[in-house]
């Protein structure tokens, strides 16, 4: 028996609600989900770990009280056919079926309830526009859920991206071998040779602290080892800073006739990088090996926080500041801390990976977050006071310039331990710090990210000296340089 054109419709409509149950079952399904996810998403803060998972648990509610989700398409003919026509209409148009099929036939009845749906349509519009505003309503507190999950996982997802990724190559310990030389330094052992030049190569914000790196260049001339400042325009762009580091080299290779070692320290080794992996085919004859301290290479959370779009940026002006600071204070530019972030590191390495033949170290620490830290002052610069006779005998008097900056990168550090669970020196992750392919030194030693460059000359033996850790991993450097000549020459045979 055939059946009428409207149980047809009355059949199709039962389907369609039928999948909608199951849709909005399915739904709640993986709104509660969310919800065990975002709980889980800050555990290290318990009052913003409830915020997240009432925000979640209630828009899971609101969702599976609402007749549509935000992922809902756009209803179709069936859907909105369902939402016009109310139960007591079809109940009457039923009724009527019967009565009006057998007078009339099939063809007849069909257009009769085709009139009696347009007819019902104009008096129940306004089911089906609650219905959109419930749906806007769900759409929004989604937005939010997904907002407030996007703030409170910040960087989580990008801390240590290298070490996931399956097409880069495997790291070397190094720490042991760097120790022993560290011991035999601090015993007067000097092995690094002079038949190179000693390029250091300074970071973010090194045109404004006029003694940075400028120990370590004292303690190398010392020794009767060529060594260099790289000065760059260190607020400026990745790939600008490597053209002008790739320039440096070159003048440096034709004044000498020597090969260059190069030790850059946080945006400075991803500079130097960045030179070597873009100019290669002119530079690999002149360039004799690479060290990273502290640097960045695989991103900064810092950078990612304060500048992607919905982070922690967004809520306390932080990017404004950045860029009132870096664009109008020093006069360089915002890239300088863009290219840091996870997104644009990923995009870069992808395209300029370095050259695999190149000798790299790297090398990362942790900060110490001891209350001891908060009372260090780190010198930056010299003040020159007015020639007074009485006391400097004809010479300016000079009064070092201290900043607290042991106390600000142990804050940062135990920002990044509370909310990523992650080692720093209070800028930059251990993870991230850690170059593909290269020789990894892992002191125990708690040391920050401006002690590198900012710590005075150390005669305490316990103590640890920046000018001889620099020399130290330049030796690492050469002996790792060695051994991969050895090995090119024995494949080569």
């Amino acid at each position: 028996m055939s059946r009428s054109p409207l149980a047809r419709i009355l059949l199709t409509m039962e389907e369609r609600s039928s999948r909608r149950r199951e849709s909005t079952f399915s739904l709640a399904v993986r709104d509660d989900y969310s919800a065990s996810e975002v709980q889980q998403l800050f555990t290290a803060i318990p009052a913003l770990n409830e915020a997240a998972s009432y925000l979640a648990h209630t828009t899971s509610y609101f969702t599976r009280c609402f007749p549509g989700s935000a992922g809902d398409v756009e209803p179709d003919e069936g859907q909105e056919l369902m939402t016009l026509v109310s139960e007591q209409d079809t109940r009457s148009l039923y009724e009527r079926e019967s009565t009006v099929s057998e007078q009339v036939g099939d063809d007849n009845t069909s257009s009769s309830i085709d009139e009696e749906m347009s007819a019902s349509s104009v008096g129940s519009s306004s089911p089906w526009l609650s219905a959109r505003i419930f749906q806007n309503g769900s759409s929004i507190f989604k937005d939010l859920v997904d907002r407030a999950r996007k703030t409170v996982r910040g960087s989580a997802d990008d801390i240590g991206w290298l070490q996931q990724a399956t097409d880069m190559p495997p790291v070397e310990d190094g720490t042991k071998r760097f120790q022993e030389i560290l011991e035999s330094i601090r015993n007067n052992e000097h092995k690094l040779p002079n038949s190179v030049v000693y390029l250091l190569v300074p970071g973010l914000f090194s045109n404004h602290g006029p003694l940075y790196f400028v120990n370590t260049k004292t303690y190398f001339s010392k020794m009767g080892l060529a060594c260099h400042i790289a000065r760059i325009h260190s607020e400026a762009s990745v790939e600008k800073n490597a053209r002008e580091i790739k320039q440096y080299i070159e003048e440096i290779f034709w004044g000498s006739r020597k090969r260059v070692l190069l030790l850059g320290h946080s945006k400075g080794g991803v500079d130097a990088a960045a030179a070597l992996s873009l100019y290669w085919s002119d530079l690999k004859d002149k360039v004799a090996g690479l060290a990273l301290a502290q640097s960045p290479y695989g991103g900064s959370p810092i950078a990612s926080d304060i500048l992607r779009e919905g982070q922690l940026g967004d809520y306390v002006s932080l990017r404004k500041i950045m860029e009132v600071l870096i664009c109008k204070v020093v006069k360089g530019d915002l890239q300088a801390l863009e290219d840091l972030t996870y997104e644009r590191r990923k995009e870069f390495l992808r395209k300029h990976p370095l050259p695999q033949e190149l000798p790299v170290v790297s090398f990362h620490t942790e900060a110490g977050i001891v209350p001891g830290v908060l009372a260090t002052l780190s010198p930056v610069a010299h003040a020159e006071l007015p020639i007074i006779t009485s006391l400097a005998d004809g010479q300016p008097t000079k009064l070092p310039v201290v900043m607290p900056l042991g106390a600000a990168m142990a804050a940062c550090a135990q920002l990044l331990q509370v909310r990523y669970g992650e080692k720093s020196d209070g800028l930059v992750t251990r993870r991230d710090a850690e170059v593909p392919g290269s020789v990894v030194v892992r002191p125990e030693q708690k040391l920050d990210h401006a002690w590198m460059v900012y710590s005075s000359p150390n005669n305490d033996p316990v103590e640890t000296d920046a000018s001889k850790v620099c020399e130290a991993l330049l030796a690492l450097l050469v002996e790792v340089a060695q051994k991969r000549r050895h090995e090119i020459s024995n494949k080569d045979e």
